[in-house]
Order: structure tokens, then sequence, then C-alpha cells
């Protein structure tokens, strides 16, 4: 029984892992990487330090602008508009 038990919980939390690994991935319908990359620079960032997926339909990134300062940003996974830029 309690190896029984011991298998169960070790599955399900094999399972809840695996759900939080694969929501940081692009979900079909998105724009790629680079279009994303591309929209931030139009936005204004000359260099980009970090972008990844984010699990509620958004690109996540920081990077620099022309004034030398670090800000976020978060773009649209489906539209590819700039939703959010600002300082860190």
């Amino acid at each position: 029984m309690i190896k029984q038990l011991s298998a169960a919980v070790l599955a399900t939390a094999a399972l809840a892992t695996a759900q939080f690994a694969l929501a940081d991935k692009p979900a079909p319908g998105w724009i790629t990487i680079e279009k994303a990359i591309e929209k931030a620079k139009s936005a204004g960032y000359t260099e980009i330090y970090k972008i990844e997926a984010d699990d509620k339909g958004y690109w996540e990134g920081e990077g620099r602008k022309a004034d030398s300062l670090t800000y976020e940003f978060r773009i649209d996974a489906t539209s590819g508009n700039v939703l959010r830029d600002q300082k860190d």
C-alpha cells in the first residue's frame, strides 16, 4: 500500500513539474522570437538582454535603450504589439 501511494505521489509530482516546464514555450499562433526581438527594437531597444515566453501569452524581456538605461518589455505573442515598456 505504501509503495503504491509513493508511486502515485511521484507520478503526480512529475506531471505537475512537466506542466511548468512546458508553460514557458511559445504556443501555436505566436509570433517567432525573432519577430518579437524585431518589435522590441522598433520600440527603441538597442540591446536585448533577455527574452522569454510567458505562460500568459506574452514575450517578456529586458534590454537597453539609447539612454543607456535598462527597461523591461512585454509583447503580445499573437499581435506583436508592445504592451509594456518600463524602466527596470
